[in-house]
């Protein structure tokens, strides 16, 4: 899941072919991986099996997972689907095994193919990144510079020292015409931020440096550092102003007097004992939980999921759902019509992807229920569960913080096979042609270990063009 992302992944899965030495009626594909709905990077065969090859050949044939076979014959309309599921498991597997998908060798290959899909050259650019308080930091950079490399030039030009460095990351939002803020995904190590940012074509989106963490008490790291401590209050000011902090008129007085004071550690500190403090605000979205289609607003923060619920009777109800008593939860993306009146089947100019978290939750000691969110937002929400649980996976084994966040800023966390409960983002397959057509997918399910705290499940009906003439 881009996380994601990440993120949500999905690949064009390769389909048949006509014969090599009959360019009349040859068939042509390709691989389409997209975020959250919007294209990545497109591959073709060749490519991905010379990927394997080279993983196969540093991680030995024992690691890899098995790669859909080259076929000398046309495929018959089974063999297309068979090869689909091959090619999905395939990139599910690499992607969520915790040496393969987080070895710079993959995270390349995509970043690469990122930048030739976009067809943006590799050259001297400068990127606006944007902080709580509005303001922009200008880095140059290359185009081809992924995302450890922006971050740092960031913490350089603010000079943010480089412990910590890992405290923050880059999110990429959305802002809307009024003001309000809505986050995207966080960027991930496979890809490169201005290509990403670029490829959107649209002033509406920008990248925002904000902390990574949620524990609060990682905060006094911080605040040690003048820059540091600038950068968490910003972020406290901004979150109150949005409303994603609550605060009464008493607080607000005490919290507007220290600002005119300028006493920044206790503006924060006073921000640390209101409600919300540090969650990140999903826009408003539908949920079953009490009720089918029920409006709910999400918060995310505290190793929780907050709600807050309007139901049918239009009375508002809280609550809020711990990360530690999710058994699993899974990401679904389909693709349904868009809304015109008709019943025609979806197509390619017609449709939306509809994206659902779900996780199963023990509401009393035997009893497991599963509750659905549907929100375009619902890849971050994912993404902000898994980190919450990698910082009490880290808590509980009595490990560093800031180690963790160290090796998430040099790369992906490794963790032993007995703390597999997070996953990565997985990568779906989509079947494409020259034609558009729709095909139905389904992800890996998710594990029903008890100890899998963070499973993910996709399937989805999708159509895209294909390119490429060598996926035999």
């Amino acid at each position: 899941m881009c996380g994601a992302g990440g993120c949500v992944w999905a690949g064009g899965c390769v389909g048949s072919s006509a014969e090599a030495d009959d360019p009349e009626t040859r068939t042509r594909f390709a691989y389409n991986i997209h975020v959250n709905g919007v294209l990545h990077c497109r591959v073709r065969y060749s490519q991905l099996l010379g990927l394997h090859e080279q993983i196969k050949k540093e991680y030995g044939s024992n690691v890899v997972p098995a790669f859909p076979p080259k076929k000398i014959f046309t495929l018959t309309p089974a063999e297309v689907e068979q090869r689909r599921e091959q090619l999905e498991k395939y990139m599910q597997a690499v992607r969520q095994d915790p040496l393969l998908g987080a070895s710079e060798m993959f995270n390349s290959f995509l970043r690469k193919a990122q930048q030739e899909t976009q067809q943006i050259p590799t050259e001297e650019v400068t990127l606006d990144i944007c902080l709580s308080n509005g303001q922009k930091v200008t880095v140059n950079i290359l185009s081809s510079d992924q995302t450890e490399d922006v971050l740092d030039a960031v913490a350089t030009k603010l000079d943010l020292p480089d412990d910590l460095v890992g405290y923050f990351s880059l999110f990429l939002v959305r802002e809307s015409v009024d003001g309000g803020l809505t986050f995207v995904r966080k960027l991930q190590e496979f890809e490169l931020p201005y290509v990403s940012i670029t490829s959107l074509r649209s002033s509406d989106f920008h990248i925002l440096l904000r902390k990574s963490y949620w524990d609060m008490a990682y905060d006094t790291d911080v605040m040690d550092n003048r820059v540091g401590l600038n950068l968490l209050y910003a972020q406290t000011v901004s979150d109150i102003e949005r409303g994603w902090i609550l605060v009464n008129k008493d607080q607000h007085r005490q919290l507007k007097s220290l600002q005119e004071k300028g006493s920044k550690k206790e503006f924060i500190h006073l921000g640390q004992t209101l409600k919300y403090y540090g969650y990140i605000k999903f826009d408003p979205c539908i949920t079953d939980f009490p009720e089918k289609g029920c409006q709910v607003i999400v918060s995310a923060g505290n190793n929780e999921l907050n709600f807050h619920v309007k139901l049918p009777n239009e009375q508002m109800k809280e609550g809020s759902f711990k990360v530690t008593r999710m058994r699993c939860w899974r990401v679904t993306s389909s693709q349904v019509p868009v809304s015109n009146g008709t019943t025609n089947p979806c197509s390619s100019a017609k449709c939306e992807v509809k994206l659902e978290l779900a996780f199963e939750y023990l509401m009393s000691k035997d009893r497991l229920q599963w509750v659905t969110i549907t929100s375009q937002q619902a890849i971050m929400m994912s993404i902000c569960l898994q980190s919450m649980v990698d910082e009490l996976m880290v808590k509980k084994s009595g490990g560093s913080i800031k180690k963790m966040l160290r090796k998430r800023h040099n790369g992906s966390i490794h963790r032993p096979d007995s703390q597999q409960a997070v996953k990565s983002p997985p990568l779906l397959v989509r079947h494409g042609t020259t034609k558009l057509s729709s095909v139905s997918l389904r992800g890996i399910s998710a594990s029903n270990s008890a100890n899998d705290i963070s499973g993910n499940d996709f399937h989805g009906n999708y159509a895209f063009e294909g390119i490429g003439d060598d996926d035999l």
